[in-house]
């Protein structure tokens, strides 16, 4: 029950945003003096709708994002009245086209920075000093938590029967021990336990020195073997290595709670690394496109493939049934701010498209006017109905394909 329930407030989620935005493009609109004549939530069949002013609002059937209708958006529509001509968007300046066009994304964006404001002050953001690469996870202090048993593969795997008890709880270490030294050799961080376990020998017995409580103490046990790569090669030959059946319990917190002020800087940094990871996710969007068709086939899921509104409300979902309130908040955000990005790409039928159109207009006339031609005018968005069509084609195609990927293989973060 508790899944369900998060997978609709997500979806709800979504639907408020998605709806804030075409909001954002009327209020917009109307303080310029435009016409607008309808805003709904959803399409399909109305439900219900009632008219104030110029301006029809109501809600339609199928819950699945919303619409508003500016008047005159090209100057090849043709449902502007002639009292209406001069309210039509398309005679107004581009400043104001931009900031009408825009409107959407920035409602995108707003709730992004609100929501980080608010978990910043409250529950924190992620520490930028966290270790989030192999090199910074060496650095951390070689602080242990047990594992129930040594893989012997090279895969990471649960623990199966027959596999070796983990050496380190033979030999009565504890989760949160702290190891300082390994056969004689001090440790000083991760990357040193590393270290001197390659230059053991599996099957021998070590000689282990530890604080626990901030008291030394020493203990021994015998190593297990394991398989893995040279630590200054993740890619070179997996050869057989000495095992101490451990893994790094980090000591830097992973989140940082900020004051209402100084939160306005932690969000502005965390926003400017979601920009640069939304960039970066952006550009791999073609070639994850083959990881989904083998997620849809059979294969296993990659969990770096893009997802759907699906598949982020399943995530959702489970956040919500594991109680993991934080990811879900996170999810939220993450997908407002790409939802935000994403639409502000100069390509029609999205907003950036508008805009991208409306500048090239303004740009043109200028040089025009600079070399004593004639202004060509408006463009004509008929001759990029194709190119439309085209777009429209290609993220109608990615869009089912990823909703059939969240539907026959879902992510999951959580084992259930």
């Amino acid at each position: 029950m508790s899944y369900l329930l998060g997978v609709v407030l997500f979806a709800l989620a979504i639907l408020i945003s998605v709806s804030l935005h075409e909001a954002g493009h009327m209020a917009t609109a109307k303080a310029f003096g435009m016409k607008v004549t309808k805003y709904f939530v959803g399409f399909g069949p109305t439900l219900w709708s009632v008219k104030r002013g110029e301006t029809e609002y109501g809600v339609k059937g199928v819950p699945l994002g919303g619409f508003c209708k500016i008047v005159g958006m090209t100057p090849q529509d043709d449902d502007v009245e002639p009292a209406d001509q001069h309210r039509a968007m398309w005679r107004y300046p581009v400043w104001k086209r931009t900031i009408v066009m825009s409107a959407g994304s920035i409602t995108h964006f707003a709730l992004a920075l609100v929501a980080l404001w608010i978990m910043a002050v409250s529950v924190g953001l992620p520490n930028p000093a966290f270790p989030t690469t192999d090199a910074e996870a060496r650095q951390e202090p070689a602080v242990v938590g047990l594992a129930e048993c040594v893989v012997p593969g090279a895969t990471p795997r649960a623990c199966q029967a027959g596999d070796p008890a983990s050496p380190a709880a033979q030999a009565n270490l504890r989760d949160g021990d702290r190891i300082t030294s390994l056969n004689g050799k001090p440790v000083a961080d991760y990357g040193d336990l590393l270290t001197a376990l390659r230059a053991a020998k599996p099957g021998e017995r070590a000689e282990i020195g530890y604080v626990r409580d901030g008291q030394p103490a020493t203990t021994s046990t015998v190593l297990a073997t394991t398989q893995r790569p040279p630590l200054d090669n993740p890619d070179g030959k997996v050869g057989p290595v000495a095992a101490l059946g451990v893994g790094l319990q980090f000591t830097t917190p992973t989140r940082v709670t900020y004051g209402p002020v100084s939160a306005f800087g932690a969000t502005g940094d965390y926003t400017g690394q979601m920009a640069v990871g939304t960039y970066e996710a952006m550009k791999r969007i073609p070639q994850k496109v083959p990881a989904l068709w083998t997620a849809i086939t059979g294969g296993e899921r990659d969990v770096d493939t893009p997802i759907s509104v699906v598949g982020a409300s399943r995530l959702g979902g489970e956040a919500v049934e594991n109680n993991a309130w934080y990811l879900f908040f996170m999810l939220f955000v993450s997908l407002n701010f790409f939802i935000g990005v994403f639409n502000l790409l100069p390509l029609l039928p999205l907003d950036g498209g508008h805009i991208a159109i409306a500048w090239f207009e303004r740009a043109r006339s200028w040089l025009y006017a600079k070399i004593g031609r004639r202004d060509p005018g408006r463009v004509d968005y008929l001759k990029l109905m194709p190119l439309t069509y085209g777009v429209i084609l290609i993220g109608g195609a990615f869009t089912l394909l990823t909703i059939t990927a969240d539907v026959v293989n879902p992510i999951t973060l959580f084992a259930r």
